[in-house]
C-alpha cells in the first residue's frame, strides 16, 4: 500500500478548516485534473457519494468516493468505492499558538493534515479506455508520479482560498510504499 501525507499550517480555527474541506465541489478549483466533481448522494457528511472526473493526457477516469465518517472539526474520511483500492483523510487539529511567521491578523490557527493510501497494483485497467499501444502499467507508472506532485499543488490552492490570500505555504511531505 503506497501512502501520501502533505500538511501544512493554516490560520483560520479548526471549525472553519473543516467546513471548508468537507465541501468536496469545492476540489475541481484546485486540482489541474480534476474537471468535475459531482454529489450523487448524501448531504456532505457520512454517506455522502461523489463523482470526481478526471483529465490527464488522453485519458479520462470518474472516481467514485464516498465519505465514510465524519468527526467535525477535526476528521473526513474517505474510500474510493470501486476500481482502485484508495482511502484517506482530512485531519485538522487546533494549533496550541501560532508560529512567528504567522499574519499579524492571524487569531487562531490549524494543522491540516491529507492523507491518502492507495494499492496502484490493484487499479482496473479496465475502468480507463486506453489509445492504441498504450499499456495500463505505462499509465499507472506516470499516474504515481504525478500523486505527490498534485497533492501539493491541491493543499497550496486550498490555502491561498481557505485564508482569503496568497501565501508561501510550508508542506510537510511523506511518501511511503510498502508491500501488502
Amino acid at each position: 500500500m503506497d501512502e501520501l501525507v502533505v500538511s501544512t499550517d493554516v490560520y483560520v480555527p479548526p471549525e472553519e478548516a473543516y467546513e471548508f474541506l468537507l465541501d468536496f465541489p469545492r476540489y475541481e478549483r484546485y486540482s489541474e485534473y480534476l474537471d468535475r466533481v459531482s454529489r450523487t448522494h448524501g448531504d456532505g457528511g457520512a454517506g455522502t457519494r461523489y463523482a470526481l472526473r478526471f483529465a490527464w493526457w488522453k485519458l479520462t477516469y470518474t472516481a467514485h468516493s464516498e465519505v465514510t465518517d465524519v468527526d467535525p472539526p477535526n476528521r473526513i474520511d474517505w474510500r474510493v468505492r470501486r476500481d482502485i483500492r484508495a482511502h484517506g483523510s482530512w485531519r485538522i487539529e487546533p494549533l496550541d499558538e501560532l508560529p512567528a511567521d504567522a499574519p499579524d491578523d492571524a487569531a487562531a490557527g490549524s494543522r491540516v493534515t491529507f492523507e491518502v493510501r492507495f494499492d496502484a497494483e490493484s487499479a482496473d485497467a479496465s475502468a480507463v479506455s486506453l489509445p492504441p499501444l498504450v499499456s495500463f502499467g505505462w499509465v499507472l507508472d506516470k499516474v504515481t508520479d504525478l500523486i505527490t506532485e498534485e497533492a501539493e499543488r491541491v493543499v497550496r490552492r486550498a490555502v491561498s482560498d481557505l485564508e482569503g490570500r496568497e501565501r508561501d505555504v510550508t508542506l510537510v511531505v511523506r511518501e511511503s510504499a510498502d508491500a501488502l
